[in-house]
């Protein structure tokens, strides 16, 4: 029912995908089918269907914070990467959920505005940045966000404007709306000189180069920053950097990451994850936050 239903919408996908390429950690099983609309309208129309039909579906972007099992997933995932539109009206910018970060911000700059910088070099996508108010270097979505078209559990095709969205760190309204599939986001930025812009983005790259272990495969920052503390700091000060279980490990360059570091599994990864923070909350009294969502089969 479900493939009739693509092939009679002429929307896009592919079965028996395997999930490991799809995702920054390159670690999971197959992906049953991964659904890909190319417009607002194919979207709207494709929850509508899985709605009334009753079937779970699974949203997903660029898939930098996601952690897969190494089963199959038998779920739909409907995946935003062809929702890729960029266009500019004045100071407002609106990039379709897919658009990479890297992408709007280089948009940005070459319109010549300023005030995304920091998005650069962030491996996710906008509607991904949205969903967890991803930021940093100081910046962060909700310092620019106006406004966010997304389609509803029911299939309506809906826009929250500023504080609806209920931005706070690593935090917004969507992480209470699993089933909201965004659509678009607009942006304010400021005009800035250009060659400025993309001085400050070189520089921010630069910086990424030298402190990340950009050269494995992980999902970022793995823990939320705690109060009053750095994850990083206090995994280091428990003397983890550099512990390992299997494939996984605690990166030697920046101990905030863990990190893909010889075919890791997905079991290597989540049990390194819970002995880092077992460990710190034994050590330092801090209990870690997990930034990356893992995901497993039901």
């Amino acid at each position: 029912m479900l493939i009739d239903f693509l092939n009679k919408n002429q929307i896009s996908y592919t079965e028996n995908e395997p999930l490991a390429p799809l995702t920054t950690f390159r670690i999971g099983g197959k992906a049953d089918i991964v659904i890909r609309p190319n417009s607002e309208g194919k979207a709207a129309a494709l929850i509508r269907f899985l709605n009334d039909t009753g079937r779970k579906y699974f949203l997903m972007g660029r898939g930098s914070d996601l952690l897969f099992s190494d089963r199959d997933f038998k779920i739909p995932i409907i995946k935003t990467d062809l929702l890729d539109e960029m266009r500019r009206e004045g100071d407002l910018f609106t990039f379709g959920a897919g658009v990479k970060l890297s992408a709007a911000a280089l948009f940005a700059a070459e319109n010549g505005y300023s005030g995304f910088e920091f998005a650069h070099g962030i491996p996710g996508s906008i509607g991904g940045a949205v969903y967890m108010n991803a930021g940093a270097y100081d910046g962060m979505i909700a310092d620019v966000c106006v406004s966010t078209t997304y389609v509803n559990a029911g299939g309506s095709v809906e826009t929250i404007m500023g504080e609806a969205h209920k931005f706070g760190y690593r935090h917004s309204v969507f992480m209470h709306r699993e089933n909201d599939l965004i659509l678009s986001t607009t942006i304010q930025l400021v005009p800035g000189d250009k060659q400025a812009i993309h001085a400050k983005m070189e520089d921010l790259m630069r910086r990424r180069r030298e402190k990340q272990p950009l050269n494995y495969p992980s999902a970022g920052s793995t823990f939320k920053r705690p109060e009053g503390a750095y994850a990083s700091k206090l995994i280091d000060e428990a003397g983890l950097k550099g512990y390992r279980i299997g494939g996984a490990e605690v990166s030697e360059k920046h101990a905030g990451f863990i990190i893909n570091k010889d075919n890791a599994s997905f079991d290597d990864v989540k049990n390194l994850i819970g002995f880092v923070r077992d460990t710190v909350k034994e050590k330092t009294g801090y209990t870690l936050e997990c930034e990356v969502r893992i995901i497993e089969q039901e």
